[in-house]
């Protein structure tokens, strides 16, 4: 069991889940996975509480699951409305429990391999379960498999409760028939699906080849429609983007229309400033490799905002900007 900790910590730091000892909220359901989360979190000092969401769907079988949490784990138990899907249910859940912060729930690896071979075939898509959501949900098992988390609970003696409907679901269908039969057809296929997960997401297709056609070239001025009200305008080497601007690790937007996102160019200078683009990156302290690549806004060919470090006088908060990595 000391191998399981050590990778949940490694997996932890990584992907910069927690800082080492603080708090975290644990939302169980009572069964393995949440059950090996909130006990293996806690023996590796964190500050650990656990909460329950109860639906108040499947009867006396998850009042029971309530029970088991508070009497075991110590749990809160946090009613919801009952939701009619399990999107709904969790968006529920999540939304339930947001003033306790950062939390963490038992998503191991072997969802992971479920979610992509079920978005793979519904979607084309091989996006993944977040390490790290947005709204303050981490998953700090996804290097775990379920199987690993029966294990550990049994070696432990932790009770834990099992629901009987999963077999039911779509994910019972890929656990129990499909999987099996990727393995039949290859062993590697497990291994070979979740590194799939680990790729860069991709842009749907039909906008992928909007943008790959609109930049293929750097002659004149190409427009593209991206769908959704969003209209993409290249000319020469700028780009300018009616909405968000997605440019590397930075979502950009702007108040006022007709402004261009670009790459700096030698002499560059802030409008109404001395000073040029170039000294105000190396005075931020932006890696050498990171200044070439680095969003300029610019009005004409005036640069009003360099996102994150320094904005025009005349320009302050026009430019909203945040960088994602």
């Amino acid at each position: 069991m000391q191998e399981l900790h050590a990778r949940i910590e490694r997996f932890v730091a990584a992907h910069d889940l927690m800082p080492a000892g603080g708090a975290v909220t644990c939302l169980v359901s009572g069964g393995a996975d949440s059950t090996c989360l909130w006990h293996a979190l806690d023996t590796l000092g964190y500050r650990v509480r656990a909460v329950h969401v109860h639906h108040d769907v499947r009867g006396a079988a998850a009042d029971e699951d309530a029970r088991h949490c508070a009497d075991v784990l110590g749990a809160e138990v946090v009613r919801v409305e009952p939701r009619a899907t399990e999107a709904a249910m969790r968006d529920a859940r999540y939304g339930a429990t947001a003033s306790y912060g950062l939390r963490a729930t038992g998503h191991t690896a072997t969802d992971q391999l479920e979610t992509v071979l079920y978005r793979l075939v519904s979607s084309g898509s091989t996006r993944g379960i977040k390490a790290k959501r947005e709204d303050g949900v981490v998953r700090p098992l996804l290097a775990v498999t379920r199987e690993e988390t029966v294990a550990y609970c049994r070696a432990h003696g932790v009770p834990v409760r099992v629901d009987e409907t999963n077999a039911d679901t779509k994910r019972g269908l890929i656990r129990d028939e499909i999987l099996p039969l990727l393995r039949r057809l290859d062993p590697r296929a497990e291994a070979n699906l979740l590194a799939l997960a680990d790729e860069e997401p991709r842009l749907p297709r039909a906008l992928e080849r909007s943008l790959v056609e609109l930049l293929s070239h750097r002659a004149g001025t190409k427009t593209a429609d991206l769908g959704g009200g969003i209209r993409a305008v290249r000319e020469y080497d700028r780009l300018s983007l009616d909405g968000t601007v997605e440019w590397g690790p930075w979502q950009l937007q702007a108040s006022r229309p007709g402004l261009w996102v670009r790459t700096r160019r030698p002499g560059d200078r802030l409008a109404g400033r001395r000073r040029k683009v170039q000294d105000l990156l190396v005075d931020a302290k932006v890696p050498r490799a990171e200044r070439d690549e680095w969003p300029l806004v610019v009005d004409g060919d005036a640069v009003v905002a360099v996102p994150g470090i320094a904005e025009a006088p005349g320009w302050e908060g026009v430019v909203t900007a945040r960088r994602t990595a």
